[in-house]
């Protein structure tokens, strides 16, 4: 009971410090498709200025920076953001900053393209609109990003969440609190548009051990219920893997529209 009293007394902006290692190495990155959406209907070029609200590690910037644009990423975790700055300090068009999406710290009217991946449910809303509006250009895009479980769940995914269910207090709300489109209404100010694309992974047991380890309400090694989580865990894995391997299937969703002022 302490141990989760203590994760609820926790700040949205602490919760993955001890996760840093598993983000790097398990969290998906977004399809390709998905990036080229953002040049199509977001104008993402090599001349774009984007911002990477709660950029976390650095797995969507470094898609961005691909694209030739130039990228903030903006994460408040010191260990996240030291270890995409360790990732992507050599990259010229990279620029780390410590900040919130409630107060990024960038300049006025400085962004023609705000995103976050898997970081809008932190986000205290009006507050982050309103600092959206501050630094994005007029006519300025949004995009919100998410890897999250297909509709249709295959037998694999429905034990893992049974497992989640069982084992992980703070899954089911965590979980219901993403991809919350009246949220995402309201933080654009009006319509949304939504893209989904197919996306998986391939994991052996570590993978698939530290893909759940990298999830803010996974109970770690010091708490009662990590034991017993990772043993049932082990048994899923060993249900549905195929020589070593389980394919961990996601639907990526990406909503996007122009960030409307004085709605």
């Amino acid at each position: 009971m302490r141990s989760v009293a203590r994760a609820r007394l926790m700040h949205p902006t602490e919760r993955f410090s001890s996760r840093v290692e598993s983000y790097v190495r398990y969290r998906p990155s977004y399809p390709l498709a998905a990036i080229e959406l953002l040049a199509e209907r977001c104008g993402l070029s090599a001349a774009s200025v984007a911002a990477d609200l709660g950029s976390g590690t650095g797995i969507l910037t470094e898609q961005l920076l691909a694209t030739g644009a130039q990228v903030y990423a903006v994460e408040p975790n010191d260990g996240m953001r030291a270890a995409a700055e360790a990732h992507l300090g050599g990259h010229s068009r990279f620029v780390s900053v410590k900040g919130t999406a409630e107060a990024t710290t960038l300049p006025p009217s400085s962004v023609d393209l705000l995103v976050a991946g898997q970081a809008f449910h932190w986000f205290d809303v009006p507050r982050a609109r309103a600092e959206a509006l501050r630094i994005v250009r007029r006519g300025g895009c949004g995009a919100l990003l998410w890897n999250e479980r297909p509709v249709e769940a295959d037998a694999f995914l429905a034990d893992l969440e049974g497992v989640l269910l069982e084992h992980a207090a703070e899954y089911a709300k965590i979980t219901a609190s993403r991809a919350n489109e009246a949220s995402m209404r309201a933080f654009f100010g009006g319509a949304l548009e939504l893209a989904t694309f197919p996306n998986q992974q391939r994991l052996d047991f570590e993978g698939l051990k530290g893909r759940l380890m990298s999830s803010s309400y996974a109970p770690e090694p010091s708490q009662p219920r990590h034991a017993p989580m990772i043993a049932a865990l082990h048994r899923v894995f060993d249900r549905h893997q195929r020589n070593g391997e389980i394919v961990y299937p996601y639907r990526s969703l990406v909503y996007f529209a122009p960030l409307q002022r004085g709605a």
